[in-house]
C-alpha cells in the first residue's frame, strides 16, 4: 500500500488549491480524481470573478493552470476512482478501483453533482438533447431553439452563453423572480434572443432519438403547453458527492460536510473543502480559500502528529 502524507481527493479548485500548499510544504501529496481536473469550474466558459484575471478567464485554462502548479510542486494526480474511506488508527486509507493509498490527512473535495429535475424523459435523452454543462455542448446547438431550466447563477450564466450558438434561448423558471447576480439578470433581460418564462416547470421531454419538445406547466394556473424545442440544459443545484464516505463524516440533512472554520471535520487529519462542505458561497474563489485553509491547518496537524511520537 502506498504511503502519502495528504491524499486529496478531487481535483477541482479546492482540491488542487489544498494540492499546491501541501506539495509546496514538501509534504508527499497525491490527488485522486476520476475525471478530468478541474471539477465544475472546467465546465464553465468564462469566469469573471477570479482576482488577477481583469479580462476573464475559461474555466478549462484556469483548471489547467492550477494543475500545473500543483505538478510543478511535486504533487502526483491520479486518476481512479474513489470508493471509501476507513479509519486505521492513526493513518486513513483511501480506497479507490486502482488500489488503497494511505496517509495521516485526507483532505475530501469530492465536490457536488448536477440535481436531476426526476421528469419523465429526463435521463432517456441525456446525451441526446438534454445536458447539464452548455460550456461542453453548446456547439451542437447552432441556430438551434433551446432551453435553460433553473433560476441561479449557473442558469443564468450559462443562459447567456447559449444564446452565442442558439437562435433562441428559453430560461424557464419555476419563481416569478431569478436568484442569479443582479449583473447577471439585467445581461439576460437585455440580450434579444433570450426569453424568461416564469412560475414555470418542465414536466416532461419527449422526442424521438433525440429531445424535440417539452411539455410546460404553469404552476399558478396549472395549464400545460407543449414547446417545440431541440435541447434541454438543466440548472437546478448540486448534490454534494459524499456517498463514498459511508456515514464516516458527519454531514448536514443536504449530504455537505460540517467543518469549522479550519476546514476541519469530526474525524482528526480528516478535511474538507469546496462544495463538498456545508457554505454559504460556492464560487471557484472560496473553493480555493478552502484549500489553502485546510491545507495550512494539516501541515500543522502533521508536525503535531510527528512531535507526539
Amino acid at each position: 500500500m502506498q504511503e502519502y502524507d495528504i491524499i486529496v481527493v478531487g481535483a477541482g479548485p479546492a482540491g488542487l488549491t489544498a494540492a499546491i500548499y501541501g506539495a509546496r510544504s514538501k509534504r508527499k501529496t497525491l490527488i485522486i480524481e476520476k475525471l478530468a481536473a478541474g471539477g465544475q469550474a472546467a465546465t464553465t466558459e468564462e469566469i469573471e470573478n477570479y482576482p488577477g484575471f481583469p479580462k476573464g478567464i475559461t474555466g478549462p485554462e484556469l483548471a489547467a493552470m492550477m494543475a500545473e502548479q500543483a505538478k510543478h510542486f511535486g504533487a502526483e494526480l491520479l486518476a481512479a476512482k474513489v470508493q471509501g474511506l476507513v479509519i486505521d488508527g492513526a493513518r486513513r486509507i483511501v480506497k479507490t478501483n486502482k488500489g488503497d493509498f494511505r496517509a495521516p490527512v485526507v483532505i475530501i473535495a469530492s465536490g457536488a453533482a448536477p440535481k436531476l429535475l426526476g421528469c419523465p424523459g429526463e435521463l432517456k435523452f441525456r446525451s441526446r438533447g438534454v445536458s447539464y454543462c452548455a460550456t461542453c455542448d453548446a456547439a451542437f446547438y447552432e441556430e438551434a431553439q433551446v432551453m435553460v431550466v433553473g433560476g441561479g447563477d449557473a442558469a443564468v450564466e450559462e443562459a447567456l452563453y447559449l444564446t452565442k450558438f442558439a437562435d433562441k434561448v428559453t430560461l424557464v423558471h419555476r419563481r416569478d423572480s431569478l436568484r442569479a447576480a443582479k449583473i447577471a439578470q439585467e445581461r439576460a433581460k437585455d440580450n434579444p434572443k433570450l426569453e424568461i418564462v416564469w412560475n414555470t416547470v418542465v414536466e416532461e421531454i419527449e422526442g424521438g432519438d433525440m429531445v424535440e419538445k417539452v411539455v410546460l406547466k404553469d404552476v399558478v394556473s396549472g395549464g400545460k403547453r407543449t414547446v417545440p424545442i431541440d435541447g434541454v440544459f438543466i440548472y437546478v443545484g448540486t448534490e454534494p458527492n459524499t456517498d463514498w464516505l459511508g456515514g464516516f463524516v458527519e454531514t448536514d440533512g443536504q449530504g455537505y460536510i460540517l467543518t469549522d472554520e479550519n476546514m476541519r471535520t469530526n474525524l482528526p487529519g480528516v478535511y474538507a473543502v469546496g462544495d463538498i462542505r456545508k457554505k454559504p458561497l460556492r464560487q471557484v474563489i472560496t473553493a480555493a480559500a478552502d484549500g489553502a485553509v485546510a491545507a495550512v491547518h494539516a501541515e500543522k496537524y502533521l508536525e503535531d502528529q510527528l512531535h507526539s511520537v
